[in-house]
C-alpha cells in the first residue's frame, strides 16, 4: 500500500507499507540508498510481511521515487532526510522499530542513534559501515546524474550491465533489464531516472585527497542494539578490514558476507532473506513486558 506523507516544509514523500501493524513485534523500516527507491525492498518486504505477519515499511526520500522534489538541492542532505524519517515514522504511529539501511540508508542509521537513539530496536547495515572507502565513492560520483539515456529498457539493462557487471558477474541479462526498471521510469514516451539528477551535488565535494571523517561516534551510539551488517564480497564502498574493525568493538555483531555481489547486496535471494528474518524475528525476542512498537501501544 502506498502512503504520503506531509514532510516538516510541506513536501510530500512517499512511503510502501506491507502488512499491517501488530503491538506484539517490531516494524521493519527500509532506507534505500543514495539514488535509490523503497522498490528495492519489494522482495524482503514481501516475504516478511507474508511469513511473520510483519509491518515492513519502505521510503523514497525527496526527490526519488514518487517522492516530490525539492526546489532547493540544498535540501538533499543528512539532515533534512533524517528529519524526513522521522517524519515518516510519526505519521505512521511507529514507535520503536528495527531499521535497515542501504549505503546512505545506513548513514542515516547510525545517525538516528544519535538523535532518537529510543527508536531503534535493531539495526541491519548493508554495505555501509563507519569507514566509507574513497575508490567506491569516486565510482559512484562518476555516473550520478550521468547516466546515458536508453532507448528502452533493454538497451538500459545493456548500461547497467557495463558499469557494474564486474561487481555482479552472476547477473542475467534479464536480471539487467530489471534492474534498468527501477532505475528510469517512462514519462512523455523517454525514459528518465527514477531520481533528481541535482543529487549529484552531494558528492561535489568529495575529494581522494580529502577522506570522509569515519563515523565510529556514532558506530559506537549502537552499543547494545543488535546488529547486522551485509557485505558485498565484491564492495568497493564497504572494506573487510572495516568489517573487521566493527567487529572487533561489537563482538556480538552478525555479519553476512554475499558472493558474487558488490555495492549494495540486492537482498532478494531467499537464503539472504531468510537470514535477514531471522535476525529481524530475534530482536523481537529482545522486546521487554511493556515495550512499544507503534505510538498507538505507548
Amino acid at each position: 500500500m502506498s502512503h504520503f506523507v506531509t514532510a516538516q516544509d510541506g513536501l510530500k514523500l512517499h512511503v510502501r507499507a506491507y502488512g499491517s501493524r501488530d503491538a506484539g513485534i517490531l516494524p521493519l523500516i527500509c532506507l534505500p540508498g543514495l539514488t535509490r527507491t523503497s522498490a528495492d525492498f519489494h522482495a524482503l518486504a514481501g516475504a516478511l510481511s507474508t511469513d511473520q505477519q510483519r509491518y515492513v515499511v519502505a521510503l523514497d526520500y525527496r526527490g526519488r521515487g514518487r517522492s516530490d522534489h525539492d526546489r532547493n538541492a540544498d535540501n538533499y542532505s543528512f539532515a533534512v532526510e533524517l528529519a524526513d524519517v522521522l517524519a515518516v515514522v510519526t505519521a505512521l504511529g511507529v514507535g520503536r522499530a528495527v531499521f535497515l539501511g542501504t549505503s546512505r540508508g545506513g548513514i542515516l542509521t547510525l545517525l538516528l542513534a544519535t538523535q532518537r537513539p529510543t527508536a531503534i530496536a535493531g539495526v541491519i547495515l548493508n554495505d555501509i559501515g563507519p569507514v566509507i572507502e574513497m575508490e567506491g565513492l569516486m565510482r559512484i560520483k562518476g555516473y550520478i546524474g550521468k547516466l546515458p539515456k536508453p532507448r528502452n529498457l533493454e538497451d538500459g539493462g545493456e548500461i547497467l550491465g557495463r558499469l557494474f557487471g564486474a561487481q555482479f558477474p552472476r547477473l542475467t541479462s534479464a536480471d539487467w533489464v530489471a534492474a534498468a526498471n527501477q532505475t528510469w521510469v517512462e514519462k512523455n514516451g523517454e525514459l528518465l531516472p527514477t531520481y533528481d539528477i541535482r543529487l549529484a551535488r552531494t558528492l561535489e565535494a568529495v575529494d581522494p585527497q580529502r577522506p570522509m571523517p569515519p563515523l565510529w561516534k556514532e558506530f559506537d551510539a549502537l552499543a547494545g542494539v543488535p546488529l547486522l551488517v551485509v557485505r558485498g564480497a565484491n564492495s568497493d564502498l564497504l572494506s573487510a578490514a572495516t568489517v573487521a574493525a566493527m567487529q572487533a568493538r561489537r563482538s556480538s555483531m552478525e555479519v553476512i558476507e554475499v558472493p558474487d555481489q558488490g555495492h549494495a547486496p540486492l537482498l532478494v535471494e531467499p537464503e539472504i532473506i531468510r537470514r535477514i528474518g531471522a535476525f529481524v524475528a530475534s530482536c523481537d525476542a529482545r522486546l521487554m513486558p511493556g515495550q512499544a512498537t507503534t505510538s498507538a501501544t505507548r
